[in-house]
C-alpha cells in the first residue's frame, strides 16, 4: 500500500542542499514521488520549483517512515514554491489549489498521512509577520475541509537560526517561530519541529543538505506522537465545525 506525504511551503521544503554534499538516494524502490499523477523512484530534486532545487528534507521523512512501515511504501507530493508567502498561499490561491489538485490525483492510488509545511521567511517582514499566526490557520483550515487531508498530521518547522546573517528584516524570524508554536498547541493535529542548531548554505538563507536530513527526522519524531490519532475516517459529509469539534476532542 502506499502512504503519501504532502508537502508545501517555500524554498526550504522545496529543498536547497547540495546535492553533492549528501550520500546517494537507497531503498528507491519503496519511496516514491508523485510526477504527473503517477508515481515514480524517488530522485534528486523530489521538488523541482526552481534550478536551485537539490536535496529536501522529505527524503530523510520518507525513510524513516519507511522504516517505521516496512510493509508499505511511501509517496511524497511535492508543491512546494521557493520564494513564495502566506497571501500566495491563501486559501482559493493558485498554490494552494494546485496542491489540492495533487493531492486529489495521488488519492487514487494512495493513502494520505501527513502534511509537511515549512515556510515564513518571506513573511519576517514588519508588514507580514504580525498577521502570521491568523494566515496560516485559514489555510490549515481550508485544506482540512478535503476529507483526505481532514484528520492527518500537520507539521510545520521552525525557521533557521542563521537567517539574520541575511538581512536584518530576518530577525523576525522568531515571531515566526512563535507564531507556528501557538498554532501547534491550539489547532488539532499540529505539530512544531524545531530548527535550532541546523546549519545552512552560505547564503545564510537556506539549509545545507546535512541540516535538511536532521530536520527531515525531527519533522517524524513529531509525527510519530500524532500518528497514533491519525486515520480517524470522519464521514465526508461531516460539516466542518463539527470535524473540528472531534479533533479537538481527541
Amino acid at each position: 500500500m502506499i502512504h503519501s506525504v504532502l508537502i508545501i511551503g517555500q524554498s526550504n521544503m522545496g529543498g536547497r542542499g547540495f546535492v553533492r554534499e549528501a550520500e546517494p538516494i537507497t531503498d528507491a524502490n519503496h519511496r516514491l514521488v508523485l510526477i504527473n499523477g503517477r508515481w515514480q523512484k524517488i530522485f534528486r530534486p523530489i521538488n523541482p520549483d526552481r534550478k536551485t532545487s537539490g536535496v529536501c528534507l522529505a527524503e530523510s521523512f520518507a525513510e524513516r517512515y519507511r522504516e517505521d512501515h516496512p510493509n508499505d511504501e511511501i509517496g511524497i507530493i511535492p508543491c512546494a514554491d521557493g520564494g513564495t508567502g502566506l497571501i500566495q498561499w491563501r486559501p482559493g490561491s493558485l498554490l494552494l489549489d494546485h496542491a489540492l489538485m495533487q493531492l486529489s490525483l495521488a488519492e487514487r492510488s494512495s493513502t494520505l498521512v501527513a502534511i509537511l509545511w515549512h515556510q515564513g521567511e518571506t513573511d519576517c517582514a514588519p508588514e507580514s509577520w504580525p498577521l502570521y499566526e491568523e494566515r496560516l490557520t485559514a489555510i490549515i483550515r481550508e485544506i482540512r475541509k478535503v476529507p483526505a487531508a481532514a484528520d492527518v498530521p500537520f507539521l510545520m518547522g521552525g525557521l533557521g537560526e542563521f537567517l539574520p546573517l541575511y538581512t536584518e528584516t530576518f530577525a523576525n524570524y522568531i515571531h515566526i517561530n512563535d507564531a507556528l508554536r501557538r498554532i501547534a498547541e491550539k489547532e488539532p493535529l499540529c505539530g512544531y519541529v524545531p530548527a535550532e542548531g541546523l546549519g545552512s548554505n552560505p547564503d545564510h538563507m537556506h539549509f545545507n543538505a546535512a541540516a535538511l536530513l536532521e530536520f527531515g527526522r525531527r519533522y517524524y519524531e513529531a509525527f510519530r506522537p500524532l500518528e497514533k490519532k491519525d486515520r480517524l475516517f470522519l464521514p465526508k459529509n461531516l460539516p466542518l465545525d463539527a470535524r473540528h469539534s472531534a479533533l479537538e476532542a481527541l
